[in-house]
């Protein structure tokens, strides 16, 4: 560990603490894994240091923003950190590891703290992770659950996670289910950043003697998009396809989307983002099944119509594995029958 005062990226696990010095919007759109947010200026103080800098002189801007560096420090250390030992070891960040990661620093190693600044701040880290996502999908065998919309492939991954089965959950990465209906209601999908540091975390934390079990997803999820390197390592993967029946798949979309029962607004709100791929005489009978509460019907409507035809040409393209896939035939898509399911996978 060094004692200048600063780290690097390869230093992280030597730390008890990371503290992310930027403001709330900057943590909120990416941030270290396991950081905790203490700005030393907040959203509305940097965007008034930024303009004062720029109109009147950095001068100007340096006295009013050291002023409420100083504050905000201090508030953090009362509330946080005052029962922290003698040698507690804190790594502060900013954005290129400059002046507000650097004042933190040099009030808690003026305390007593072996406190560091992190080298080049998060764009090091940011660097760290595209870095990564280049290079680390490689090292891994994959293993797609395949299958129609409804077939319960999420949940099957779930129930493979928690019978210790490695598992990149991509959709639970992205805040999204991953179809023009797949966006969860009160739910922000995070930044394509935050997406991406997610899934090398994730990566980071995996045994490469042991498959990593993901979802056969396109390119896009929702508003964000999969790394291409690991994107075509999972497209070149063998596929275990879940052939569930239709009446298994509409009873599991009733259960997995009941959101919509709750919202029909919301739900009319999603389908009309289908215009211009089905019909208005079609768009206009679901909003009637909608309206009527026959959801049972809508969703028939919807695998038969738009999601299966579309499934089939998306996967056909794009998962050289489908045509060898393995098959797993069920009419059951309950949570008892992903955890057997789950079980006679992990059994093979």
């Amino acid at each position: 560990m060094k004692h200048s005062g600063a780290a690097t990226v390869a230093q992280l696990a030597g730390f008890d603490e990371i503290i992310d010095a930027r403001s709330p919007g900057e943590y909120e759109d990416d941030h270290l894994p396991g950081a905790m947010s203490c700005p030393v200026l907040d959203d509305e103080q940097r965007a008034r240091v930024g303009t004062l800098y720029k109109q009147s002189s950095p001068f100007a801007a340096r006295k009013i923003g050291g002023v409420w560096v100083a504050q905000n420090i201090a508030t953090h250390i009362e509330r946080l950190f005052l029962e922290k030992p003698r040698d507690w070891r804190p790594l502060v960040y900013c954005w290129r590891g400059g002046q507000r990661s650097g004042a933190f620093t040099h009030i808690l190693r003026q305390i007593g703290w072996d406190a560091q600044r992190l080298e080049g701040g998060y764009k090091a880290w940011r660097r760290h992770v595209l870095e990564g996502l280049a290079t680390r999908p490689q090292y891994f065998r994959y293993r797609i659950v395949g299958g129609a919309t409804g077939s319960g492939k999420s949940r099957l991954l779930e129930a493979l996670a928690s019978q210790g089965a490695q598992v990149l959950h991509l959709e639970e990465f992205a805040g999204h289910k991953g179809s023009v209906l797949g966006q969860l209601p009160n739910t922000i999908q995070p930044s394509q950043r935050m997406f991406e540091s997610r899934i090398h975390q994730a990566l980071s934390c995996f045994c490469a003697d042991r498959p990593v079990f993901v979802e056969a997803e396109s390119r896009r999820i929702g508003s964000v998009q999969l790394p291409d390197t690991l994107l075509a390592m999972i497209r070149a993967a063998p596929v275990l396809h879940i052939e569930a029946t239709t009446a298994a798949r509409i009873d599991f979309l009733l259960r997995d989307y009941n959101y919509f029962l709750a919202d029909p607004a919301w739900l009319m709100e999603r389908l009309e983002q289908l215009r211009g791929l089905q019909s208005n005489e079609t768009l206009g009978r679901w909003t009637e099944l909608v309206q009527g509460g026959r959801f049972r019907e809508l969703v028939t409507e919807l695998l038969e119509i738009h999601y299966d035809p579309l499934y089939r040409r998306s996967q056909a393209n794009n998962y050289a594995g489908l045509s060898q896939a393995r098959i797993i035939a069920t009419d059951d898509l309950s949570p008892e029958r992903m955890a057997e399911l789950a079980g006679e996978i992990m059994a093979t």
